[in-house]
């Protein structure tokens, strides 16, 4: 069971950091005047998937009856996955609100 537990973390990390690679992709894309559309979806994307792979992790845990993992980590991963989601998913859609406010001052 300790490498599927190893695995999870690994996915979730990997998942994880292309979620923030792809939300700074999205804003530079906007910066630069590029279609950002792509890369928001990218970066929204992988958030869900993000959540989806802790999700998976913490099911193995309970499958696995590992009280303890549950007990130290989940208390904390909530506050820190509802702040990271609410983070990405403004930074993935500001530009969209960006742009609209720069069209209705033109």
């Amino acid at each position: 069971m300790e490498v599927k537990w190893i695995g999870g973390i690994i996915r979730w990390l990997l998942i994880g950091l292309i979620a923030i690679v792809a939300t700074f992709i999205n804003l530079y894309m906007y910066i630069t005047g590029k279609d950002y559309n792509l890369a928001m979806a990218m970066g929204l994307s992988f958030t869900g998937l993000t959540l989806c792979a802790e999700y998976t992790l913490i099911t193995n845990w309970v499958e696995v009856k590992d009280w303890a993992a549950n007990e130290d980590v989940v208390p904390s991963m909530e506050k820190a996955l509802l702040f990271l989601t609410i983070v990405s998913i403004s930074l993935n859609i500001a530009p969209i609100f960006l742009e609209k406010k720069r069209n209705s001052s033109n």
